[in-house]
């Protein structure tokens, strides 16, 4: 049995218990909040382990509630539920910790291994991280710790270790961007577009970062 609890945190009866059900056959302990009100105040009664956060919602959206979470419990993991692929407040959700995205419709599997993924972080050291994988992963840890440059060192180890896959490039870019480097970050995500043209959240990254100048599209060569 995991030892916390999740709270899942969604508007959408459905989602809540698709879910909850795809967690709790992987041994989770599981708790539901129908709106951002709902969840802060469970989240002040209780200790949680993972909390997976609708975007979109009525009333205090998925922002805002993890602006507040963050006052609350600043050590918690959070994964952003959105049906729109890539939100288009990545770099502010990366400054408030979440580095995690899962989109609907998804897949029971996948909500499983994701979780299990951003729990088993707790573990992961730099002597330990010796593959590309492991790297984006103590990246991850970093960012939700909001270590923000020691985040982004750990994505170049990675990207020196296996340089053909675009989401090491994709995360730098926001990590650069959050510290204004604009340029460099839109370098990085053209060169995530360059390894995988339909790489979903390059693409929209480098339509909300570029200024008028740039929005002729990722022209890649």
């Amino acid at each position: 049995m995991n030892a916390k609890p999740v709270l899942v945190v969604d508007d959408e009866k459905n989602i809540r218990l698709t879910l909850s059900q795809a967690l709790e056959s992987a041994d989770f302990e599981v708790q539901t909040a129908v709106n951002g009100e709902e969840a802060l105040d469970k989240l002040k009664k209780q200790d949680f382990g993972l909390v997976l956060l609708d975007l979109r919602m009525p009333g205090m959206d998925g922002m805002e509630v993890l602006a507040h979470l963050r006052e609350l419990r600043p050590d918690i993991k959070v994964i952003i539920i959105t049906a729109y692929g890539t939100i288009e407040s990545a770099v502010e959700a990366m400054k408030l910790g979440a580095v995690d995205f899962i989109q609907k419709p998804f897949v029971p599997k996948d909500i499983r291994e994701l979780a299990r993924k951003v729990l088993d972080r707790d573990a992961l050291t730099a002597e330990k991280a010796n593959d590309y994988e492991s790297r984006i992963e103590l990246a991850k840890k970093c960012v939700g710790e909001r270590q923000f440059d020691a985040a982004a060192e750990h994505v170049r180890q990675a990207i020196a270790l296996d340089a053909s896959k675009p989401e090491a490039f994709n995360l730098l870019g926001v990590l650069l961007e959050m510290g204004g480097e604009r340029l460099e970050a839109l370098k990085n995500y053209r060169a995530a577009l360059a390894l995988d043209p339909a790489y979903k959240p390059a693409q929209a990254n480098l339509e909300r970062a570029a200024g008028p100048e740039d929005r002729g599209g990722p022209r890649l060569g």
